[in-house]
């Protein structure tokens, strides 16, 4: 029985050998070395985000620190927001950057301001993609997905109607509560991480001083992470620092 040799490329199929594709052209040997030098590529960064999402991991605690330019700060026009991630050791571990710079994307900025849509993107120290979020558009039930930087669903941050607490449900990609963030009204810088009532964790804002905020609404928070939380989890808290940062702490008229 014949065996039938097919491209790698587009398929073409022949019952003789051949070295260049009689259909597309390609040379077949050169072909498949480029190829398995891509998937040697790919698995590098496979093994480099891994490693950096391991970082995340082993941390029991994240600073989160908001990068402020003094153009912003001196004009009051707002831009993308960018983040450095660092353990409590103050060790960078990631960066964050909003996305931003095409026309609509500023428009929308300046007409909405914290109540923006947005995706933003953490990064390793590298500049390997780890993770991503996006906002769509809410005017008081706010939410955020996050996935990996492959496109596969952790889970939502979802904001609960309550009318003097501020609420908000963590949910894993099937759509199940791991979390309940709760903001109590006399303590505004401060956002409980809940489970059956039970607090085991907390998001906070970092007050940096009266003249710090009166010239830069550049906003420092801390995560403490509840005990024996896994890495999706993780991933899921880290987002809701953001979300929380724009509903509650981003620059604009009001806070609520």
């Amino acid at each position: 029985m014949k065996t039938t040799v097919k491209c790698p490329r587009c398929g073409f199929g022949s019952e003789s050998g051949f070295a260049d594709c009689p259909k597309c052209g390609v040379i077949v040997g050169k072909y498949m070395e480029m190829k398995h030098s891509d998937k040697k590529i790919e698995d590098r960064e496979f093994a480099a985000r891994e490693s950096s999402l391991q970082n995340l991991a082993a941390a029991n605690a994240l600073v989160i620190r908001q990068r402020k330019e003094w153009g912003e700060i001196v004009s009051g026009f707002e831009t993308k927001n960018t983040y450095d991630v660092m353990d409590h050791w103050k060790n960078p571990l990631f960066e964050a950057e909003e996305e931003g710079g095409s026309f609509g994307t500023i428009i929308t900025r300046f007409l909405l301001t914290a109540m923006r849509p947005f995706t933003m993107h953490i990064f390793s120290i590298d500049g390997k993609g780890l993770l991503k979020l996006n906002r769509p558009f809410r005017f008081y039930f706010h939410e955020l997905e996050v996935s990996k930087a492959n496109g596969a669903v952790v889970g939502t941050i979802k904001r609960r109607f309550s009318i003097l607490r501020r609420h908000y449900s963590v949910r894993d990609r099937h759509g199940n509560e791991v979390y309940q963030l709760f903001g109590p009204i006399l303590h505004p810088w401060t956002f409980q991480i809940k489970k059956n009532g039970q607090e085991l964790g907390k998001i906070t804002k970092k007050w940096g001083g009266l003249l710090k905020e009166s010239m830069t609404d550049a906003d420092n928070f801390g995560i403490n992470f509840p005990p024996g939380i896994n890495l999706g989890q993780k991933a899921l808290l880290l987002g809701a620092v953001f979300l929380i940062d724009f509903v509650h702490f981003e620059s604009r008229g009001g806070r609520n």
